[in-house]
């Protein structure tokens, strides 16, 4: 294990002091098969919107013997937090733990640290997922640390209200089409919303974060090269989209919102923004939202199979055993049914997200449930659709710190209006270079 790495990793999120540990801590566990006569509690961490309460009930029906014990976190970065200061401490981790893609990379410096699924049957299972979300979970050396989970196919979410007071179409097949279909791009998106704010004097967007976020996933590389170098100074087409998403934010189209909280979900519900950024996983988080808030259909949001810029991914998580476990067997057991096909699509139904395993698209597809909270809309073909040819951007161990602390607070100076494109970009460089350069 990587202590150094571990303690800066957790250092960065605010963690005030760590365990000091030496490598190979493994727990040693058993690999007896759990039974009435040979009890086992396995325990889960997981974060946000999983959708898997009712699915650890049946699994305890089928699995006499096993007992799940749950805990689920308030989002991917305290998640992060959590993980890595246990992995540090050497104890504590769950016997089963959800991984965000975007520290993924983070936990493959300390793969090690990880059963590999190889030893109980992954190989065999393989063929289940998209080969690029399989491959995620596989390190260097051809271990694969990690089961996936859900995907997140970017689609695009409207306000058919607010789309009608400003005179715009709500249908979303027109307003595919108003943003371009398949050649929509990010000048027609922030064009869009400059005639929108002109006739209603409101935001466009939430804030510039996440339409950042979504803008660096679509690039063929992110924050790091294909060959893991940092990617970010001197990369001029980041920038030029980093100077037109500051010109749309100068323009008022930002409503700067405080990223996964809305004022408890009442943007969503107040007509602060008109359009949102989706990958599949955000129509649970915006649910939840609207619930806060006391909001649900008639509240008008929708979702259109478009996106600026084309199919891209943004998120998605991993199920993995840590080496600490004192059920080694028992817990990989667990993950692989709790990402078999036939779970992923009752986790899609209760979490809105998009399941990576190919037959369970195919059921949600063929099924064709509507989303009746955004406005019966369907949602298995819509996010199918905008899977279609994406392939997963690297990412590189520091990719959650740069998007969490290096460019959210820069992104900030633009949403406040406190500075200039330039300014932010600098204070995003600086950063940069306290944060991850220099650590």
């Amino acid at each position: 294990m990587e202590l150094s790495r571990l303690k800066r990793i957790t250092a960065l999120a605010g963690v005030a002091s760590l365990a000091i540990v030496t490598s190979g801590c493994g727990g040693g566990g058993s690999d007896e098969p759990a039974s009435a006569e040979n009890p086992i509690e396995l325990s889960v961490t997981t974060f946000g919107q999983f959708g898997y309460d009712d699915l650890y009930a049946e699994y305890e029906e089928q699995n006499p013997g096993v007992t799940i014990e749950a805990t689920n976190i308030d989002g991917s970065a305290n998640a992060r937090v959590d993980a890595f200061t246990k992995l540090a401490a050497g104890s504590g981790l769950s016997d089963v733990v959800a991984v965000e893609e975007g520290w993924l990379g983070q936990i493959m410096e300390v793969s090690d640290q990880f059963v590999d699924l190889n030893d109980h049957g992954a190989a065999d299972i393989k063929d289940n997922w998209v080969d690029w979300k399989f491959e995620q979970g596989t390190d260097p050396d051809g271990r694969v640390i990690g089961y996936g989970t859900d995907i997140g196919p970017q689609a695009l979410c409207f306000n058919q209200e607010l789309f009608e007071a400003a005179g715009l179409p709500t249908d979303r097949e027109e307003v595919a089409e108003l943003f371009g279909d398949d050649d929509a791009t990010w000048e027609t998106y922030f064009d869009l919303g400059r005639q929108y704010n002109e006739t209603t004097g409101k935001g466009w967007y939430d804030q510039s974060a996440f339409v950042w976020n979504s803008m660096v996933n679509q690039m063929d590389e992110g924050y790091y090269t294909a060959d893991g170098e940092l990617n970010i100074e001197g990369n001029e087409a980041m920038r030029a989209q980093f100077d037109l998403l500051a010109a749309g934010t100068a323009d008022g189209l930002s409503a700067n919102q405080k990223q996964f909280d809305w004022g408890k979900g009442k943007a969503f519900v107040d007509g602060s923004f008109a359009v949102h950024v989706c990958p599949a996983w955000m129509l649970g988080t915006i649910k939840e939202q609207l619930e806060s808030a006391g909001g649900g259909t008639e509240t008008g949001w929708d979702v259109a199979d478009v996106f600026p810029g084309g199919n891209s991914n943004w998120g998605g998580a991993f199920l993995s055993v840590p080496e600490s476990s004192e059920h080694p067997a028992e817990a990989a057991k667990l993950a692989a049914w709790l990402t078999d096909p036939e779970q992923m699509v009752k986790q899609s139904a209760a979490a809105n997200n998009f399941p990576s395993t190919l037959d369970a698209q195919a059921e949600i597809v063929e099924a064709a449930v509507p989303n009746e909270l955004f406005n019966d809309a369907p949602y298995g073909e819509i996010f199918a659709s905008r899977a279609e040819g994406v392939v997963a951007q690297f990412k590189g161990p520091d990719d959650s710190v740069i998007q969490e602390n290096v460019f959210a607070p820069a992104l900030k100076i633009l949403d406040n209006g406190t500075g200039t494109a330039d300014e932010a970009w600098n204070e995003a460089i600086t950063l940069l270079n306290d944060l991850v350069v220099n650590n």
